[in-house]
């Protein structure tokens, strides 16, 4: 239990921190706002101080500049995935049909709907393209970005390697990886490249098939 004068502390700090919470989300919300408007994510600076009502020195105060304002809605937007990751596969009655789930929802999610230039499919193209350059540019901040989701799939491995659902001996860390490249990379493409969606979730089930049974007809 917090002492006295920690909670006097606190009753003193909270207030100030609730205020600069306010103020970040402000930022983010503005930032969202724009990022699913026509410019996408080439939005500036004095846009979002703009949109946000607030001051140009109250956004530097909180961002080193707009690198890290993307940063942090990409860790908000994969932290919410993570959580509807989880909630969809509660229902499932074993971990190798939670990864399943796991594999056709993220690569649903990583896609925008179909509604032609809705704001939600520009807004997710718009983080798309972000977290791709970020994967290549500095995969050790890609990576903090996906811890979340990169915990989960490695638990579900896990629980699937407990059930021996599969194979023993397996890097389940490298392997989290190698999904996780595969599922976004491959949504992603088919995103960017303008790919017609297959009904029915096609082409995340063909994914499923070729990670879980590979393209060998048989082991030797």
């Amino acid at each position: 239990m917090a002492s006295w004068r920690e909670q006097a502390v606190a009753r003193t700090v909270d207030p100030v921190r609730a205020r600069a919470e306010q103020r970040v989300q402000g930022f983010l919300d503005a930032a969202l706002e724009l990022l699913a408007g026509e410019s996408g994510k080439d939005f500036t600076v004095q846009e979002v101080v703009r949109q946000s009502g607030q001051s140009l020195r109250s956004f530097y105060q909180n961002f080193g500049g707009k690198h890290e304002l993307l940063l942090a809605l990409l860790e908000e937007s994969v932290f919410k995935t993570a959580t509807r990751l989880r909630e969809a596969m509660a229902t499932e009655p074993d971990a190798l049909s939670r990864l399943r789930r796991f594999t056709l929802e993220y690569h649903r999610l990583c896609r925008p709907p179909t509604q032609p230039r809705s704001s939600r499919s520009v807004e997710i193209l718009g983080m798309a393209e972000f977290a791709q350059q970020l994967l290549t540019d500095d995969p050790k901040e890609a990576a903090r970005a996906f811890a979340p989701i990169f915990a989960l799939l490695e638990e579900i491995l896990d629980d699937a390697a407990a059930e021996g659902s599969i194979r023993p001996g397996l890097d389940r860390h490298a392997g989290a990886g190698a999904m996780l490249q595969a599922i976004m990379f491959n949504s992603f493409a088919l995103t960017l490249s303008g790919a017609p969606v297959r009904g029915r979730g096609g082409d995340a089930e063909a994914l499923w098939d070729l990670l879980v049974h590979g393209v060998a007809a048989e082991h030797p």
